[in-house]
């Protein structure tokens, strides 16, 4: 990931020096709008992209004034809470006010709602995180940086199936990303020989949890019964509103003895790290869900990068985070090589 990076940011200086050169214009500013979860739902996800694109905007107006090319950035940022409804007014507001790109948002549900907006702006639009297959549509102005649901999908299923479980349940929140996760997973893990029970998926507000956590208790029960207590899983694809569930699920003891598995919306969640209860059970059902993995082979490069975000939120960050500084390179650069062409 990050050494396309620095080679993106050796290109993105070379296109803006050459529209630059003998020029003693004062810096022209382009401006990105970051769409991310701050608080509630996928805010450690979010602060960690905040910082992410706050950092690659430092790195390049650094390296513009180092070289002297009259060009600055400028990030705004704006709190989505995962809402759709917030993420289009911001997004009106970015295009209002000019900007040329725009980072997020982190959900599926959110760029889904975005989508006809997109559409019909000028704005380049760059999620970190989305993952819904439904949006692979081709020729939009919509690039996402991590793979589809159907391969994360395909991956855990095989992971789930691989530690012996034959029947697994579903349960995802009812949005485009966590739907399309719960859909992915439930059909690699058919396909492989497992069976499977998808429970329908709960509401992103106002979820009744005890009526949810019955459902699937329902299906354990069920499968319990044809395979053992060893051979049963239950997948949960959600953000933090997930602890709900992991509360509930804590107190009963057929829940309690099955193997637990999820998406990658909770992966590093503070939510799920900081409550005792949720995360005492989450070692006791061996909770394992995937993230997006970085290279060994260029942990020299990513890896600083990663400490310095750390730095400014105390949360580790993922592959998802770091694509956000990625993506800020990715706009710059892009706008390099258009002030170069029109000029």
């Amino acid at each position: 990931m990050k050494n396309r990076s620095v080679l993106a940011l050796g290109l993105l200086v070379f296109a803006f020096a050459f529209n630059s050169c003998g020029k003693k214009d004062p810096p022209k500013t382009v401006g990105v709008v970051g769409l991310f979860s701050l608080s509630g739902n996928g805010s450690s996800l979010g602060n960690n992209s905040k910082a992410a694109a706050e950092l690659a905007t430092d790195d390049v107006n650094q390296y513009f004034n180092a070289k002297n090319i009259s060009y600055n950035l400028k990030l705004t940022v704006n709190d989505t809470k995962l809402d759709g409804e917030l993420a289009k007014q911001y997004f009106a507001d970015a295009k209002i006010n000019g900007a040329r790109f725009l980072i997020g948002p982190q959900s599926s549900a959110e760029l889904a709602a975005l989508k006809p907006l997109i559409d019909d702006a000028q704005l380049l639009v760059i999620s970190q995180s989305s993952t819904a297959g439904s949006l692979a549509i081709p020729k939009d102005a919509i690039f996402r940086f991590c793979p589809p649901d159907k391969i994360e999908g395909a991956a855990i299923a095989a992971s789930i199936y691989a530690k012996g479980v034959k029947g697994l349940v579903t349960v995802a929140r009812d949005d485009a990303g966590n739907k399309g996760l719960q859909n992915a997973t439930g059909a690699a893990f058919t396909v492989k020989g497992g069976q499977t029970a998808a429970i329908t998926p709960y509401p992103a507000t106002g979820a009744n949890y005890a009526t949810v956590i019955g459902a699937i208790k329902a299906q354990v029960n069920t499968f319990t019964s044809l395979y053992g207590t060893a051979n049963v899983g239950v997948y949960l694809a959600s953000f933090d509103d997930g602890v709900e569930l992991f509360k509930l699920a804590a107190a009963d003891a057929a829940l309690s003895n099955v193997k637990w598995y999820g998406g990658d919306g909770m992966v590093l969640s503070k939510a799920f790290l900081s409550d005792p209860v949720v995360a005492d059970f989450a070692i006791k059902t061996g909770f394992f869900a995937p993230s997006l993995g970085l290279p060994v082979a260029t942990e020299s490069l990513w890896k600083p990068v990663a400490a310095r975000i750390k730095a400014k939120t105390g949360i580790d960050p993922d592959a998802f985070a770091l694509a956000a500084y990625d993506a800020v390179l990715g706009c710059c650069l892009h706008a390099g090589k258009n002030q170069r062409v029109n000029s």
